[in-house]
């Protein structure tokens, strides 16, 4: 271009006469033509190319947008002043979602015709012309989009307006502007004018109330403003309604306690904007406009009320659908913007965004909730914890400061309670219980908080895994003598040692502590994982977790849920498969499409042999182990149900799980102690537990029976092998060298269960896991006669009690010494020669104990010199004596020994 221009001008010099001058002007100008051309070309491709871009980029935003109905677009234009709605499993309503807005629709005829003018003037003068958008609304939508200025209307159309309200989200992104483009036309295509400006007037919001509500709608603008319908509307009532959309928490006479503000002159000056608009477009004559700008709105305000508070009849519920529902768009609402809800859950900010997105939607659009909760179970079980929740402890009341104020306040403190009741195959939650006082504290106990489960966790986490990998079978001794790992001193419930070999199976019907540590150590010595099988099963802890050797008595860092331990203990009763728990069952959108349908997920965890097994051994700690008197509260048989209890240090947690055939039911009690208090359930808390899950299992039961399924036996499957063992090491009959004579010991038989491997052949020593030399040196001597200190239960702690006070408080009762861990009904009664006798062992009235440690049942430590776990468990248990109520002579669950 510069040598063309160089050119040009040595031309001009070089000029000798007119007429060279002349020819060579027509030359210049010649070129200057043809630059000019050019540029016009470049830029007319350059545009082309740009707008061609620009639809490309437009179709690539659209091209992946499902394009709705006009069914589907006419059910969610109609969709206003409506919520979400919560349903029972069986269709019956739950509740509608409480709504952030107020307000009724109406039809157009019902509407004063003032206001539909000055609604076209001021938001959309060309409505009437165009066919839903048009190229100047567009970039004032782009601009206000920009800038935030107009955030409800936009600049936009009044048909893109009623998109963006009743079709689309409120995020701001250029791919929903494209497909607000897109999807204007189609509505404008489909539907006329004035059932489109109806959709608008009925769905726009209008800023507050006089009793501080946001309304939606010019019928709740009307009323809640003026006081009269919004077909009695006159000129300037309809100006100012009119002028709010635009921004109706600046326009809005009131404020959020209904009051009217001090300056409301921003309203009144954009009413005479609307009036003169309409002026302008000759909807009203200079003599209307002129009187309407004078009319005093001040007066015509409505004075202050006191909006009416609608009670909600279940709370707990209403509020975990309504948080499942939330999580369940927010995850859809990321997927369809080809975010991973994972790496969301990671960025805060973006996380609120999208937060805040799905909760607009559930309270302003119809979506439909379905949940799995029988209506009928959950009132029963609620209704039990009413009825009964003054007997579940003290409630302390306590002063404190407000953190709000920071003035003193008196709060009491009762027991909570959460409670689960899970169906086996399909993982549906069936009812719960969320706590005793909703309206004084709506945290959830069964879903939200996480406690230490105690001693429940030992099935899972230690005997489960012990039985899978073929380490022990249902009569391996266990050494429950005074051991110590590291600084970490595990005693038994009322920090007592039974100073005795304990099998597998009484340890878990009595919930010895000493026992389950030892064999959890062996597992790890082993090299057996108990994090692959509690991790399938729902419950998520941490490698330092695993290898403290307390957390087999519940010394996790948070807990588990209710809902987890539930649904873990579950896989048990489940053939050894675990399915992940639900509460939704689908969602519907507002235009009957379903957009979620809850996905059945099962995992393997143990095999069916195991789950028979450990099934088998939990069965006795109903008919006399820690939870036997459920064996005389229960109305129903308990022939087939098994549970294990559990209480964390002090009695802070305290729970029973149980689980026939058909459902599990676990149950939590304990203090929030929110204020920073240290509160602990009374001593008898097991028990109370109990009377707890009873009552509520018998309500179930007398609701339908059908549910439980308690008629339905656990059939031993193939591959469980049982084999004859000597009942006081567990081993093979056989013989032992002791003080230079060989003596044969078979003397008592009983039946242990194995999955795999089997009972190793009799020795002297090693027969019992976690025992050391002189504790078998004082087991045979015990066995041989020798009066020595066997068997006798040691108590270490400062406790007054006796150790029969703390065995009857236990609900134990065991006889101990040898002969005692049959799952016969009463477990003195003893094989010998193929003849029954029975034993005159001393009854010791063995318990477990919780111990003094936070990080589990021991005097410091946690197993392996880290002191980062917390709240470790055991037993308080039920009943007194070992009772075994009616259920003392059947076992639907096989008794091996029978066999």
């Amino acid at each position: 271009m510069k040598n063309l221009w160089n050119s040009i001008v040595e031309s001009f010099k070089s000029i000798k006469s007119w007429s060279d001058f002349a020819t060579r002007a027509n030359l210049t100008i010649e070129v200057i033509r043809r630059i000019i051309l050019y540029s016009l070309a470049g830029i007319l491709i350059l545009m082309g190319l740009t707008i061609g871009l620009g639809i490309g980029y437009v179709s690539a935003l659209t091209s992946q947008v499902q394009v709705p109905t006009k069914y589907e677009m006419r059910s969610q234009l109609k969709d206003v002043n409506n919520s979400a709605t919560l349903y029972f499993s069986n269709g019956e309503k739950v509740e509608n979602l409480q709504r952030d807005l107020t307000g009724k629709s109406i039809t157009l005829s019902e509407m004063s015709p003032y206001l539909k003018k000055a609604i076209v003037s001021t938001e959309d003068s060309d409505f009437y012309r165009h066919n839903g958008v048009v190229p100047k609304s567009i970039v004032r939508a782009i601009i206000s989009d920009i800038t935030g200025i107009g955030a409800q209307t936009g600049g936009s159309t009044l048909t893109q307006q009623t998109v963006k309200m009743q079709l689309l989200s409120s995020e701001t992104t250029w791919k929903r502007k494209a497909v607000e483009i897109f999807l204007a036309m189609r509505v404008d295509k489909y539907f006329t004018k004035n059932e489109i400006l109806e959709d608008y007037l009925n769905a726009a919001t209008f800023g507050r109330n006089n009793k501080g509500q946001n309304i939606q709608g010019v019928q709740a603008a009307a009323q809640g403003l003026f006081g009269k319908s919004a077909k009695d509307l006159n000129l300037a009532e309809s100006a100012f309604i009119a002028g709010l959309p635009q921004s109706p928490s600046i326009y809005t006479p009131y404020d959020v306690k209904g009051k009217l503000k001090d300056d409301y002159s921003l309203g009144i000056k954009r009413k005479n904007i609307v009036l003169f608009r309409m002026y302008r477009d000759d909807s009203i004559t200079k003599s209307q406009y002129d009187q309407a700008r004078k009319f005093d709105l001040a007066s015509d305000f409505q004075k202050p009320a006191k909006a009416s508070s609608k009670k909600i009849k279940y709370g707990y519920l209403y509020n975990t659908l309504t948080a499942q529902a939330r999580t369940i768009l927010i995850k859809r609402l990321a997927k369809n913007d080809g975010l991973k809800y994972s790496d969301l859950k990671k960025d805060k900010a973006l996380y609120e965004k999208y937060y805040t997105q799905a909760d607009t939607e559930l309270h302003s659009k119809n979506y439909k909730i379905h949940s799995t909760i029988n209506k009928d179970l959950y009132v029963a079980m609620n209704q039990q914890v009413q009825q009964y929740k003054g007997n579940f402890g003290t409630t302390h009341t306590d002063n404190t400061k407000d953190p709000n104020t920071g003035k003193s306040i008196k709060v009491s403190e009762p027991v909570q309670n959460g409670s689960v009741l899970l169906d086996n195959k399909t993982g549906q939650v069936l009812a719960f219980v969320g706590g005793v006082n909703f309206k004084k504290s709506q945290l959830n106990h069964a879903f939200d908080t996480q406690r230490s489960p105690g001693s429940s966790i030992k099935p899972l986490i230690t005997f489960g895994p012990a039985i899978e990998n073929g380490l022990i079978g249902s009569q391996t001794m266990l050494a429950d003598f005074k051991t110590k790992y590291k600084g970490y001193s595990p005693t038994d419930y009322g920090e007592t040692i039974q100073n005795r070999f304990i099998s597998a199976r009484e340890s878990l019907e009595e919930s010895y502590n000493i026992p389950a540590v030892n064999l959890y150590n062996y597992l790890q010595s082993k090299g057996v994982s108990s994090k692959s099988y509690m991790s399938k099963m729902g419950i998520h802890l941490s490698d330092n977790e695993y290898r403290q050797l307390g957390i087999t008595l519940g010394g996790t860092n948070k807990g588990v849920t209710v809902l987890q331990q539930a649904s873990a203990f579950s896989t048990f009763a489940n053939k050894g498969v675990h399915v992940d728990p639900y509460v939704v069952k689908d969602v519907t959108e507002p235009s009957g499409k379903k957009i979620y349908k809850h996905k059945a997920s099962k995992t393997r965890v143990f095999t069916k042999q195991t789950s028979y097994i450990i099934k088998n051994m939990l069965h006795g700690v109903v008919t006399k182990g820690t939870a036997s008197a459920l064996s005389y509260e229960a109305n129903f048989s308990t022939k087939n149900l098994f549970g294990k209890t559990g209480t964390s240090n002090d009695y802070r947690d305290n729970w029973f799980v149980g689980s026939t055939d058909g459902v599990t039911m676990a149950s939590w009690i304990g203090y929030d102690n929110f204020y920073g208090n240290n509160y602990n359930l009374e001593t008898n808390s097991t028990l109370t537990n109990q009377e707890i899950w009873a009552n509520m299992a018998n309500a179930v039961y007398k609701e339908d029976p059908n549910v439980m399924n308690i008629h339905k036996k656990f059939n031993k499957p193939e591959g469980v092998d049982s084999y004859k063992v000597d009942k006081e090491t567990g081993t093979m009959p056989g013989t032992v060298e002791y003080n230079g004579m060989t003596a044969k010991v078979n003397q008592h038989l009983t039946t242990s269960l194995y999955y795999k491997g089997k009972p190793s052949d009799m020795s002297y020593s090693d027969f019992g896991i976690g025992g050391k030399d002189k504790n078998y040196k004082l087991f045979w001597d015990h066995y041989f006669g020798k009066n020595n200190s066997y068997g006798v239960v040691k108590q270490l702690g400062d406790s007054s009690k006796s150790t029969d006070e703390l065995a009857s408080e236990n609900g134990s009762g065991r006889t101990s010494g040898f002969s005692n861990s049959s799952n016969d009904n009463d477990s003195s009664d003893v094989t010998t020669n193929n003849s029954t006798s029975t034993s005159n062992s001393r009854n010791t009235n063995s318990t477990t104990n919780n111990g003094t440690s936070e990080t589990g049942t021991g005097s410091s430590g946690s197993g392996s010199g880290s002191d980062n776990s917390t709240s470790v468990t055991d037993e308080s248990s039920t009943g007194s004596n070992g009772s075994t109520g009616g259920s003392s002579t059947e076992t639907g669950i096989v008794d091996p020994t029978t066999e």
